[in-house]
């Protein structure tokens, strides 16, 4: 991963093949809340900015619903296309980003994954529809998880921890310690129970909360007055 700056705005980001992943950051302030007008202003610069034709984004509802990219907005929580210059993104302030590229077939996924929609198999589902969709095999998919609420930060309360717990995937894993979820840990459990390689799952290690390094939006942290990142995927 390399950081570029585009206009000052720090971005994390990292290629593969024809498959370009990229992070946003806070720092001077980019913000993607699509409910203000800044952050719509910023996504359609990210055209410019990256050389794309479109954006692709979703009305996020913490849920495990996921869409073929056709240039609407639905509700749900993650997308997949595999045309060419379109970006897919999702928007986040401590809940997980999780970008997958299929380097066989070309394909490209986002996904938005908090407590929810990882206790609802979000991120299993997407890969279930690109099988379906697109002949992807999950042997061929690389992960990039991208800044959230790690689990040196996220403090959960009991009915939390008993819905992880008692999760079939969960439950032996050790997800929860000291009352803090590890979100990052279900997640790759997820993906490694559908076949995807350990050694292709990217983790960037950032916490929205706590880490000092970089600006980053905090819902957590900053309630109301927090602004969005956006992370994304497309194909060159």
């Amino acid at each position: 991963m390399e950081h570029i700056l585009i206009n000052n705005y720090d971005f994390i980001t990292t290629s593969i093949n024809d498959a370009q992943f990229v992070f946003s950051t806070a720092k001077e302030g980019l913000n993607f809340n699509i409910k203000k007008k800044c952050g719509n202003d910023n996504l359609l610069s990210l055209k410019e900015w990256f050389n794309l034709s479109n954006i692709g984004y979703l009305s996020q509802t913490h849920s495990n619903m996921v869409y073929d990219y056709d240039g609407k907005v639905y509700e749900g929580d993650a997308l997949i296309t595999n045309k060419h210059k379109i970006a897919i993104g999702v928007f986040t302030a401590d809940c997980v980003p999780v970008l997958i590229y299929d380097k066989n077939k070309n394909v490209v996924a986002s996904v938005h994954s908090g407590w929810k929609g990882t206790i609802g198999g979000i991120v299993i589902n997407t890969i279930i529809k690109m099988e379906k969709d697109y002949n992807s095999f999950a042997k061929d998919l690389v992960v990039y998880i991208g800044p959230h609420n790690r689990e040196c930060c996220y403090e959960i309360g009991e009915d939390l921890d008993t819905l992880f717990n008692n999760n079939e995937l969960f439950k032996d894993q050790k997800v929860i310690i000291n009352n803090k979820l590890n979100l990052e840990k279900c997640i790759i459990t997820q993906l490694l129970s559908m076949g995807v390689l350990k050694e292709n799952i990217n983790c960037l290690k950032i916490c929205t909360f706590c880490d000092e390094s970089i600006p980053l939006h905090s819902y957590r942290k900053e309630r109301e007055q927090a602004g969005r990142m956006f992370s994304f995927v497309y194909l060159t």
